[in-house]
C-alpha cells in the first residue's frame, strides 16, 4: 500500500467515522432527548416522537443518495463528499444549542426534526462518494480490502458514540447528564456536550479532506468527456440500468442491513428492553463485542478479493439466518437465567371474546388502544412477560390470569399490578442479583456471566463484517463509472435506511403483536433469506471487474 493510498483510506475513513458519530449520538440519547424537546406530551409519547424524529433521518437517506450521487457524477467525488461532511458536523452541533421545548415551545422539536433530516440527507451522500472514492484509487484485486477500512467506519462511529456517553454519564452522573449540567447560554444538562463536540470532529474531517485529490477514475472520464449529463435519468430512467440496482438492493443490500442491525442495534435493544439489563452493562457489553469483532471488515473484505463478494455476503447472510433464534435464546439464559425460567414456569393468559381483540402491530408507536385486551396485551408485552391468548365466548368480559389466579384489570393501574403479579409468580424483580451486571468497562472481563455474553455478542457482529465487509466493492463494481456515484448510494441507503433502520421497531412490534419475546427475529431472517435466493440467482461475480467502464455488471 503506497503513501497516497493509505492517505486516501484514513482521509476517507476518519471522516465518516465522524459522521457515524454525529448519526448515532442521536439514536442512543434519544429517551433523554424526547425529554428534552417533546415534554408537552405524556412520557411514552415523548420517547414515541424521539424514535420518530430519529427514524426521519433514515427515511430520508435515499433522497441524500439522489441529491449528492447526481452531484458527484457531475463535479467530482471530493467536493461532493467535502460538501456532505460539512452538513453533518453543523447540523449535529446546533442539535447541542438547540432549545428545549419548555423554551421556545413547538419550534423546538420542529427545528430538532429539520435537522435530523439534514443529517440524513447528508449521510445519504457521505457512504456512496466514501466507498466510490477509496474504490477508484485501489488497485485491482485489492478493492475489497481497500473499501473494508470504509466498513469499519460505521461500528467505530457506534463505538466512539458509546465511550463518549458513557464516560460522561459515570464521570457526572445520570441526573447531571440528563438536566442538571449547567453549560453557557442558558443550556442545561451533560448530554449537550457530544454534539457540541463534534464541532473538533468536524473542524479536523474538513482538513483532512482539503488535502485530497480526485479520483483518477473520475478525472479520467472528466478528459476524455464520457461524463453523464443526466446520471439520475440514466441510472433509473433506463431499464439496463435500474435493473441492476434492484438486483443490489434485494440480492446483496438488504440482506447485508438486516444482519448489520441485528447484530448491533438489535442485539442491544433485545438486552435492554426485552431482558431488562441496565443501560450502562448493556452498552458496555455492546461495546467489547464490536472491539473483538470489528477486525472482521478487513479479514472478509480481503477475503473477497480472493474468493469473491458474492459468496461470502450470501454465506453470511444464510449462517445469520439459521443461528439467530439458538443465539438469543443464549442470550437470555446467561443474561437472565431467572426470566428465561420464568418463561416456562410462568403461565400468563388473557382470556377475552376475540371480537374484542384487536392486530397490536405498530411499528411507529402512534396507534391508541382503547379496549381491555388491547391494553392488556400491549402491557404484558412492554414488559417483555410472555402470554397467551385465549378465546372466550362472545361477550365476556376480559381478564388476565397468573397461573390461574386472575389480577385485577384497571388501564390506569395495570403495569404496576400485572409487574407484580408477575414477579411472585416467578419473574425476575428489576434488581435481581442473577441478571448480568458490570459497573466498569474492564470489570465486564471480570466474570463468567458476562464474557459468554460478550462471546455471543461477539459471533453476531462477526456476521455483520461478513455481510457489510466486502458490500462496498460489490456495489462499486456493479456500476459503470459515469453513473457509478448515484447508481451504487441508492440501493445501499434504501436497504440500510429503510429495511434496516427500521428493524428494531418492526421487530419489537411483532413482539408486542405476538407475545413471542424472540418473534421479532423473524423479520431479519425472512429478509436474510430473500437476498440469500435472490442473490444465487441473479447476482453476478464482479472482483475482477475493470473499474474503468461504461458497462454495468
Amino acid at each position: 500500500m503506497t503513501r497516497e493510498e493509505k492517505k486516501v483510506i484514513l482521509a476517507s475513513s476518519l471522516g465518516t467515522i465522524f459522521e457515524w458519530y454525529d448519526f448515532y449520538l442521536y439514536g442512543t440519547l434519544a429517551v433523554i432527548i424526547g425529554k428534552q424537546f417533546f415534554s408537552a406530551f405524556p412520557p411514552a409519547t415523548q420517547a414515541i416522537f424521539a424514535l420518530l424524529a430519529f427514524a426521519a433521518g433514515f427515511l430520508v437517506r435515499p433522497f441524500g443518495a439522489l441529491v449528492f450521487g447526481r452531484l458527484g457524477d457531475l463535479v467530482g467525488r471530493k467536493y461532493t463528499f467535502l460538501i456532505t461532511i460539512v452538513i453533518m458536523g453543523a447540523s449535529t452541533f446546533l442539535v447541542g444549542l438547540l432549545p428545549s421545548y419548555a423554551a421556545i415551545g413547538w419550534v423546538a422539536p420542529v427545528a430538532l426534526i429539520a435537522l435530523r433530516m439534514l443529517q440524513g440527507l447528508a449521510l445519504g451522500g457521505e457512504y456512496g462518494g466514501a466507498a466510490v472514492y477509496v474504490a477508484e484509487h485501489a488497485p485491482r484485486g485489492r478493492r475489497g480490502f481497500y473499501t473494508s477500512w470504509i466498513q469499519t467506519t460505521a461500528t467505530l462511529g457506534l463505538l466512539l458514540s458509546l465511550a463518549v456517553i458513557v464516560s460522561l454519564r459515570l464521570w457526572m452522573g445520570e441526573q447531571a447528564f440528563a438536566t442538571d449540567f449547567q453549560l453557557p447560554f442558558g443550556l442545561q444538562g451533560g448530554w449537550r456536550i457530544p454534539f457540541l463536540a463534534s464541532i473538533l470532529l468536524l473542524a479536523i474531517s474538513v482538513y483532512i479532506r482539503l488535502q485530497m485529490n480526485e479520483s483518477p477514475a473520475f478525472v479520467k472520464m472528466k478528459e476524455e468527456g464520457t461524463r453523464s449529463k443526466a446520471p439520475l435519468s440514466e441510472a433509473f430512467g433506463q431499464w439496463k440500468n435500474s435493473r441492476i440496482v434492484l438486483i443490489a438492493l434485494f440480492g446483496l443490500v438488504v440482506g447485508q442491513a438486516v444482519v448489520w442491525y441485528t447484530g448491533q442495534f438489535y442485539a442491544l435493544f433485545f438486552l435492554q428492553s426485552i431482558l431488562k439489563i441496565d443501560l450502562l452493562t448493556a452498552n458496555v457489553l455492546i461495546a467489547w463485542s464490536l472491539i473483538l469483532g470489528t477486525g472482521g471488515f478487513l479479514f472478509f473484505g480481503a477475503l473477497s478479493d480472493r474468493i469473491g463478494r458474492k459468496p461470502i455476503i450470501l454465506g453470511g447472510c444464510l449462517v445469520a439466518a439459521i443461528t439467530y433464534f439458538p443465539l438469543f435464546g443464549a442470550l437470555t439464559s446467561i443474561a437472565n437465567p431467572k426470566y428465561e425460567r420464568a418463561l416456562d414456569t410462568v403461565k400468563i393468559e388473557v382470556v377475552a371474546d376475540p371480537a374484542n381483540c384487536g392486530n397490536l402491530f405498530d411499528p411507529v408507536g402512534i396507534r391508541k388502544f382503547t379496549e381491555p385486551c388491547d391494553i392488556a396485551r400491549r402491557t404484558l408485552s412492554q414488559q417483555a412477560l410472555r402470554y397467551t391468548k385465549v378465546d372466550a365466548p362472545a361477550g365476556s368480559p376480559m381478564k388476565v390470569t397468573v397461573n390461574g389466579a386472575e389480577v385485577p384489570f384497571d388501564a390506569a393501574a395495570f403495569a404496576k399490578t400485572i409487574g407484580d403479579a408477575a414477579v411472585a409468580a416467578g419473574y425476575p424483580a428489576a434488581a435481581d442479583p442473577e441478571k448480568v451486571k458490570v459497573t466498569s468497562f474492564f470489570g465486564a472481563l471480570g466474570n463468567m456471566q458476562s464474557l459468554k455474553i460478550i462471546a455471543i455478542l461477539t459471533v453476531m457482529v462477526l456476521y455483520v463484517t461478513a455481510v457489510y465487509g466486502p458490500i462496498a466493492a460489490a456495489l462499486v463494481e456493479f456500476f459503470p463509472t459515469r453513473i457509478r456515484y448515484t447508481a451504487m448510494s441508492l440501493p445501499y441507503h434504501i436497504g440500510n435506511g429503510w429495511f434496516g433502520g427500521l428493524l428494531p421497531a418492526t421487530s419489537f412490534a411483532i413482539v408486542a403483536s405476538t407475545g413471542d419475546i424472540y418473534a421479532g427475529l423473524w423479520y431479519p431472517i425472512g429478509f436474510a433469506l430473500l437476498t440469500v435466493v435472490i442473490g444465487l440467482i441473479f447476482v453476478r461475480e464482479t472482483k475482477d471487474r475493470d473499474l474503468n467502464t461504461y458497462e454495468n455488471a
